[in-house]
């Protein structure tokens, strides 16, 4: 089932720095809303403050209407949500396999079958089980972190920047596995990027971000427009 994912005024920051400043942002239930902004516009301070990972200044974070502001990752993991942070997120010293029944460790019911999902989604990780994950290639441990997360099977998914560092071939596969995920499991997806070209064409809503505020919510259409983005940015 999916499940909407909403801020309302949020802001957070790190000690006295204030990065994030009053945002709302709407997910909704089974779509794809990208979030997108240049270096150090506070996305990565945003997806924190929602999955719970760093307490939020003010304003609230709701998750299928009940109110989660705050609420630990943990507590979140259990309630449906995933995070895939930046440098992919896995365990390197161990092997694929191990890495993916990890990733279901709040609900270790229907292993087979969720591993099952994921090495038909992902048939690398299938050849590569036995494989430790630092010795991927980049985008090998990216397709990993998402099959780990997939492995609680997650009503949401945040990924922030599944695209740094990849090479652009590797870049549009996790794109498109991404929009997989969402058009096959209907996984409402929360998907923060610099990479505009890359991400654009799998999204039903953008969002931007400039230092710390929403500039734009809307369609994606008009940002293909290489001059509008640069208005924006």
């Amino acid at each position: 089932m999916s499940v909407e994912l909403r801020a309302e005024g949020l802001a957070a920051g790190y000690g006295k720095k204030h990065v994030v400043d009053g945002v709302d942002l709407v997910v909704e239930p089974g779509r794809i809303l990208l979030m997108l902004g240049h270096n150090g516009a506070g996305k990565t301070t945003l997806a924190r403050a929602l999955f719970g990972l760093l307490a939020p200044t003010a304003g609230r974070v709701r998750y299928g209407g009940a109110d989660i502001t705050a609420r630990t990752p943990a507590k979140n993991v259990s309630a449906g949500i995933a995070f895939i942070p930046q440098g992919h997120g896995i365990f390197r010293t161990l092997t694929v396999e191990d890495n993916l029944e990890l990733g279901a460790f709040s609900d270790t019911t229907r292993l087979d079958e969720r591993r099952g999902l994921v090495y038909g989604m992902f048939p690398m990780l299938r050849e590569r089980a036995r494989q430790i994950g630092g010795t991927l290639s980049g985008g090998q441990q990216q397709m990993l972190a998402i099959g780990m997360a997939l492995m609680h099977a997650p009503k949401l998914m945040i990924l922030d920047e599944p695209s740094l560092g990849l090479a652009p071939q590797l870049v549009e596969k996790v794109m498109q596995s991404v929009s997989e995920i969402n058009r096959k499991l209907g996984t409402t997806i929360l998907v923060i990027e610099q990479n505009v070209k890359a991400s654009l064409p799998i999204a039903h809503r953008v969002a931007v971000l400039k230092t710390g505020r929403k500039i734009y919510d809307g369609d994606p259409a008009p940002l293909s427009d290489h001059v509008r983005l640069m208005e924006l940015f």
